[in-house]
């Protein structure tokens, strides 16, 4: 997939197993790794950390292998939910950090117009969350870079 504001394409991507079964270097069960994956929601880790700390540190290559359901739809069958989509919620943690160094540094155009460009990408994001019933109606990103000019 090509990128949203540059003219290349992507080619930064972990490969996928061939096939989608369990295999067989995968020790615990089932239900080892379901209580695991809970716990560490509950201790506020977003999916993709729960994913790398599973690969890292348990070697479980998927949770879709092992489990047979994606990880996100496994946490909201049990109950763990968040309040934003975890890639627009790094998106806004990402424009805060930059708002806070415009805050400082004032004349840093190149970071000011990485700042509208990102802002852009929540704009894109929120629109889709919304169309398909992610996030409500009416929420609304407030701007950083309108109330600056």
């Amino acid at each position: 997939m090509a990128r949203m504001h540059i003219r290349r394409k992507g080619k930064s991507h972990s490969k996928r197993p061939v096939t989608m079964a369990k295999p067989d270097w995968v020790e615990m069960s089932r239900e080892e790794i379901a209580e695991l994956v809970i716990k560490l929601a509950r201790e506020g880790k977003r999916p993709s950390e729960i994913g790398m700390i599973l690969r890292d540190q348990y070697g479980i290559p998927t949770f879709k292998q092992v489990m047979g359901v994606k990880l996100t739809k496994f946490l909201e069958m049990n109950g763990v939910t968040y309040d934003l989509p975890e890639d627009l919620a790094m998106l806004i943690e990402k424009a805060k950090r930059l708002m806070s160094h415009l805050k400082y540094h004032k004349k840093d155009y190149k970071n000011k117009h990485s700042l509208e460009l990102i802002e852009a990408k929540i704009h894109h994001l929120a629109k889709y969350y919304k169309r398909i019933g992610k996030l409500p109606k009416d929420w609304k990103y407030k701007t950083y870079v309108a109330q600056v000019e």
